[in-house]
């Protein structure tokens, strides 16, 4: 059953083993606000382990475009379409977040994006292949994010 993502108030529920938890739930509640504003759709969230086709589909991107494995353990995830695009997180104990944007339409964007939590540091994987822009967030503090481009064609999942 999907955890309901409050925006409103931040809570650090299924996030507690992360060193970084509460920047975690406040990037958590930054996705979701976002997804409301935008898209109008209610961002929910499950136990990793309750829904590992989401995470392999993340991780099968990751390692086929960019040859990646995130050593840290996933702790939430979540895939959903939303005008004809489909979308799915992980977000991992280190206080990593990763999504995947990829539009269903042939030839449409598709992109992977990584964003780091407030006080954690660059994950080993991915400190020298990208490079981290900051962004400011009422619920997340300090956001460091980078992403990049999908290139090849990948299933997408079901919702």
């Amino acid at each position: 059953m999907a955890q309901v993502v409050d925006f409103t108030t931040v809570s650090t529920a299924g996030l507690e083993s992360s060193p970084v938890a509460g920047a975690l739930a406040g990037l958590r509640a930054n996705e979701a606000r976002y997804f409301s504003n935008k898209y109008e759709h209610e961002f929910g969230v499950d136990d990793a382990a309750e829904v590992p086709e989401i995470v392999a589909w993340v991780h099968e991107i990751l390692s086929s475009e960019r040859d990646l494995v995130i050593a840290s353990r996933p702790l939430q995830a979540t895939a959903f379409i939303a005008a004809g695009i489909q979308f799915a997180y992980v977000f991992y104990e280190s206080g990593l977040s990763v999504n995947v944007m990829y539009e269903l339409a042939e030839g449409g964007k598709r992109a992977v994006g990584f964003k780091l939590s407030d006080g954690m540091e660059v994950p080993q994987e991915l400190a020298t292949t990208f490079r981290f822009a900051r962004q400011k967030s009422k619920l997340a503090g300090t956001i460091r994010g980078s992403y990049f481009v999908i290139k090849g064609e990948h299933r997408p999942i079901s919702e």
